[in-house]
């Protein structure tokens, strides 16, 4: 039986705990040359997409797209650049949200515009440019819905 205890004593972790039991621990500085020593480089290529670019691309994913995930995926990395995107982008984003019967999701593309435009001139730019697909796809603003909440 001691030996079994013995033996169970000699473990890494054990062994680690009983040595800064029995000596003090110092603390040994980090030269600053190994803490900065990772760095990730996120950009593998040096051109940028143009905005045209980015439009085309979102509108050919959203009209590819088959079911309510992949409608919300697409509008999660559309809305995760630091730009408002076009109209048009919009637009097929609400018509693929009422393709897959995503009602929730279409009433939410405005609050994901009036979140990102820096002002509220914008917001209602954006608002009057989409009012028509908005009455043809029978698609209310939350601020319609929930009067009191804003």
């Amino acid at each position: 039986m001691a030996s079994i205890i013995r033996h169970s004593i000699r473990t890494p972790v054990a062994c680690q705990v009983a040595s800064q039991l029995s000596c003090r621990v110092r603390a040994v500085p980090i030269p600053a040359v190994a803490r900065h020593s990772f760095v990730r480089n996120y950009s593998a290529h040096g051109d940028a997409e143009t905005f045209e670019e980015f439009n085309a691309r979102f509108e050919k994913e959203f009209e590819n797209a088959y079911d309510p995930f992949e409608v919300q995926r697409i509008l999660s990395n559309c809305f995760s650049y630091d730009h408002v995107p076009s109209p048009t982008v919009i637009t097929k984003a609400l018509e693929a949200a009422r393709r897959v019967n995503d009602f929730a999701t279409a009433v939410r593309v405005f609050e994901a515009i009036k979140l990102k435009v820096p002002a509220k001139s914008l917001y209602d730019a954006y608002l009057d440019e989409l009012k028509d697909v908005r009455e043809q796809l029978g698609i209310p603003l939350k601020e319609e819905l929930f009067p009191e909440s804003k």
